[in-house]
Parts: C-alpha cells; structure tokens; sequence
C-alpha cells in the first residue's frame, strides 16, 4: 500500500477514536469532520490565512472544539438541573438531558450542521484577527453551495458563539451585509478580558454569573462546580478552550474583579462560595445574565417570574445610579466653569 494512503488510514482511525471517546474534545484547528476533506469543503481565501508569529503575537487560529453543538448542549442539560433548582417551578417542563442530546446528535447528522459549525470556526478566526466580516465572504468562504440556507445556519452559528463563546453576532450595516461580533462584557471587546490570545471565554463566565444570580447572589463551590461538569468542565481537567477551570474561576477571574470567592462564615471544614465582582456588576446586568440564561431555556426573561421582577429592579437601581451620577458630574463642571472667570481676575 502506498506510503501516503498508509498514512491517511492512519489518520482517519485516529479521528475515528478520539469521536469515540466520551466527552473528548477535538479542536476543529486540527481536524474537520471526515465528510469535509475534500479540498471544496472550505475556499481556499479561509484555508491559507496566516497562522500566529510568537514574534509577533498575532492571534492564531481559535481553537474551536468540533464538538461546537454537544458542548452548547451540555450547557443547556446543566441549566435545566441546576439554575431551576430552587425556583419554585417558574418554567414549565423541559425536555430532559437525554431528549436534548438525541435531538442534537439527530441533527448533527445532516451536512448544514457541518456548515454551522464550519461557520462558527470562520467568525471566530475572523474576531481573532479584528478583520471585516461581510455575507459574500461567508458565502463565499463557507456556505458555498448552501447560499440557500444563510440565514439558517447563520442563526445557528450565532446561537453557538452566543452561548460557548459569550459573543453576540450583530448585523452593522444591512444594506453592505457587514457584521461585527460583540463580546457580552461590555469592556472586553477591547481585549480588556484576559483570554491569552485564545478563544473568548464569556460564555462561561456569563454561566458562573447566572448560577450566582439564580441561587440567590451567592452560589457555593459545589453548586458552581455542579453546573460545570454538566458542561464538561472539570476541576483539575484543564479543556480546550477555558484552559485550567479552578485557576480560571478561582483566580484570574477573582484578580479581575469579576467575581468574589470567599470562604463561608464559620464553615468547619473551610467552604467556599463565589459573588458577583465589582466588574461583574459594572459592565453586566442582571437582565442581560438573566437574558442568557433564558436563551439557554429557549424562551425569554420573564418566563422565570422571580428572577425577573428582581433584574427589573437592579435595572431601574441602575438607571437611577446613572441620572444621579450624570447630574452630578454635570454639577461639578458648570461649578467650574463658574470659578474660572474668577480665578483669573
């Protein structure tokens, strides 16, 4: 057998056994699904772009798990156990974990899952690079054949970036087609959020924030973690694309003042629970957590009745906190502008 079919054989049985591995994560930089070999199945405008220089710091290529769907899957699993506990029945019933998972691996079957997550891949690569993103270059570099279905798999994409990644997918100008992704922490977008050159991590921070807000504004350790490893996300496991979780959560995060970890008043042996940061709450809201976690639910903020009257609340808090600070920095610069004049005669 030729050396290079040997080679190809090798490995497709290799992909065929990391598939086969129970939540296994492959980064799609690596490998793409088998169907999508063939030298068609992606132009070659997104196939040659550059890779990152260490010299030069520029973003690589995202290390996007091909496993965009099960991932956004498990996040919605957890959600159903977790953020209703203790909510007093404020969402009808759900499809349970293993209904979700048949519906989404039925799914997954069909070639416009491929593109989703093809998608997914290319606007992530393009955020990474800070480069345009425009519907021909998605037709062309992507959707190909499929132009049928844009809107549909773009739907889809955005959906992933929104609840993985923590990015919104905006359209800025409908009349060029261009679109912009917009990270959900209002100050990241200007990289002020550490990802280290990777992925955008928000998805799971908005996730943390959510379990917090749901459980009362105070979650325990155990109750963080529980949520987490329904998404596949383990202590001590380090993953693809938040790197190492405990120091993610317990410390980068809590150095950056997005969250609080403390441990639990006259808790013997010592227990740890986490709070909003002060960041947190300056460029988040409780709507806006409350907003995703119904996303996850697929419905809308005020099917969850309590949480909702609550981030109404803390909107109109802010609102006010707003008009007073306006008013007094308004305040402050007309008293200037008084004593200048005088200050000079």
């Amino acid at each position: 057998m030729p050396r290079g079919q040997k080679s190809k054989l090798r490995a497709r049985e290799k992909r065929r056994q990391a598939r086969e591995e129970p939540g296994h994560l492959v980064a799609a930089q690596a490998t793409v699904p088998e169907e999508e070999e063939s030298s068609s199945s992606l132009s070659p405008h997104f196939k040659d772009a550059p890779q990152s220089s260490p010299a030069t710091g520029t973003p690589s290529k995202p290390q996007v798990t091909g496993r965009v769907h099960s991932t956004s899957t498990t996040a919605a699993a957890a959600s159903n156990t977790s953020f209703n506990e203790g909510a007093n029945n404020q969402v009808e019933e759900k499809p349970n974990a293993s209904q979700a998972r048949n519906t989404t691996e039925h799914w997954q079957r069909g070639p416009l899952d491929k593109k989703v997550t093809m998608l997914v891949y290319y606007l992530l690569y393009k955020y990474q690079m800070k480069e345009p993103i425009t519907k021909a270059d998605m037709l062309r570099n992507v959707i190909q054949t499929y132009k049928n279905h844009f809107h549909e798999i773009l739907q889809k994409a955005s959906e992933h970036l929104e609840l993985v990644f923590g990015l919104d997918v905006k359209e800025v100008d409908p009349n060029r087609n261009t679109y912009v992704l917009v990270n959900k922490l209002e100050s990241s977008c200007d990289g002020s959020i550490n990802d280290n050159g990777g992925v955008p991590k928000t998805g799971l921070l908005m996730t943390v924030l959510g379990v917090i807000f749901t459980k009362g504004n105070c979650a325990t350790e155990e109750q963080v973690w529980e949520v987490l490893n329904m998404m596949g996300v383990y202590d001590g496991m380090k993953n693809f694309i938040y790197g190492e979780p405990r120091k993610l959560i317990t410390e980068d995060w809590v150095k950056e003042e997005y969250l609080k970890y403390r441990q639990v008043a006259n808790s013997d042996p010592p227990r740890y629970e986490f709070l909003w940061g002060p960041r947190a709450h300056a460029e988040t809201s409780k709507m806006k957590v409350l907003e995703f976690v119904a996303k996850i639910h697929d419905t809308v903020p005020s099917a969850f009745p309590a949480w909702y009257e609550e981030a109404l609340r803390d909107e109109e808090e802010q609102t006010q906190a707003r008009v007073v600070a306006k008013a007094c920095t308004a305040g402050m610069a007309s008293a200037r502008s008084r004593a200048m004049p005088s200050s000079f005669s």
